[in-house]
């Protein structure tokens, strides 16, 4: 049955239980640790493993990247461990699986790293060129970054509606959406900060997966997040830099859902990790067959409102962060954000298991990973 785990440590070693399972297929799978530096005991931990035979095709899954999300992606693991992995071809396929980037954040229950650095934003090449890239989240810098510590609930609610809905007609649903999201590098305390350097969690994912490439010629990579799109519906996000557009994506895989990393999609990323992919291929592996995509298991739900209540999570938390709040408040968001990206509901769960292994089927049997 599959399960959200209760916190980082039991994920960690359900992800270190797996290696025996993958064993059985790959008997030279390996496990490996990079541990950050800091007094807490956390690591950036993936297994890999090498093809039997010859190199050809190439599997990359990671969890994690904001923290408090790798427990849907801990979940979703599971069921690719147990139901799938077992039909992939271990003679010509190498794996490379890899257990919260973030570690911090998810064991702090946080998408952002312990530096406040959304490591989505973060897959940068020059930093110098970013400040100011986005001055409309200066324009609504009154409404994303309250400087006080989170009191009364309802009243913070109703001020947080009243000015939501103002900058909604001034400004419009689109120009906000990208906005807030997009990414910032001016203001280390906001949210959605991508920084001012490469982050720890960056460069070492960036040095992993450069090596990993080398000598195969098709690579499939897929991410596992949640929090946006319709509740109770998994999307897959794919990259402005991918070539097939969503409809084709759909026939070709066999899936409902596909969503494009733009502004009438989705949102436009800055600083995104499949980007980078997308242009290190590109530009080292220019042979290589890719393909790379996002799992987003929805949450709140796309609506208008469900947007609103996703943004005020999002700014709730970071303000608490911040500035602090009162014992009531502090439980209320703590309880809010989690439903934000690991939603409580039984029947929510397996709905993301039916959706993932819909998504799983299609696009390993469409891109020959199957024996």
């Amino acid at each position: 049955m599959i399960t959200i785990p209760a916190s980082y440590k039991e994920s960690q070693q359900r992800f270190h239980n797996d290696l025996t399972v993958i064993q059985t297929y790959w008997p030279a799978a390996r496990m490996n640790s990079h541990f950050l530096p800091g007094e807490e005991d956390l690591s950036i931990d993936w297994i890999s493993a090498d093809p039997i035979q010859a190199k050809e095709r190439l599997l990359i899954l990671t969890t994690g990247e904001h923290g408090i999300e790798g427990y849907v992606g801990s979940a979703m693991l599971q069921v690719f461990v147990e139901e799938f992995l077992p039909r992939l071809d271990p003679k010509r396929t190498g794996l490379l699986i890899i257990h919260a980037i973030n570690p911090w954040g998810m064991k702090h229950h946080r998408r952002v790293n312990a530096n406040n650095v959304d490591l989505n934003r973060n897959f940068v090449d020059d930093f110098n060129t970013l400040p100011g890239l986005n001055p409309d989240y200066t324009l609504l810098s009154p409404l994303l970054e309250p400087k006080h510590p989170l009191q009364g609930v309802f009243g913070e609610k109703v001020f947080f509606l009243a000015r939501t809905a103002s900058m909604l007609l001034r400004y419009g649903v689109v120009r906000m959406r990208e906005a807030t999201l997009r990414g910032q590098y001016d203001n280390p305390h906001g949210v959605y900060f991508g920084g001012r350097g490469l982050q720890e969690e960056t460069i070492f994912m960036k040095d992993l997966i450069h090596k990993t490439l080398t000598n195969y010629g098709h690579l499939l990579h897929l991410d596992l997040h949640s929090g946006y799109g319709p509740r109770m519906q998994m999307s897959l996000v794919n990259s402005p830099l991918e070539k097939m557009s969503a409809r084709e994506t759909q026939d070709k895989y066999d899936v409902p859902r596909v969503m494009e990393a733009n502004p009438n999609d989705f949102y436009s990323i800055q600083g995104d990790m499949i980007d980078w992919e997308y242009l290190l291929v590109k530009n080292e592996f220019p042979q290589m067959h890719h393909f790379a995509t996002t799992f987003e298991f929805g949450t709140f739900g796309d609506s208008l409102l469900a947007a609103i209540r996703s943004l005020r999570s999002i700014v709730f938390r970071n303000q608490t962060d911040q500035f602090g709040a009162s014992p009531s408040a502090l439980k209320w968001i703590d309880r809010e954000y989690e439903e934000h990206y690991c939603p409580s509901e039984s029947g929510w769960l397996l709905k993301g298991k039916a959706d993932a292994c819909l998504a799983f089927n299609g696009i390993l049997k469409a891109e020959g990973y199957f024996k």
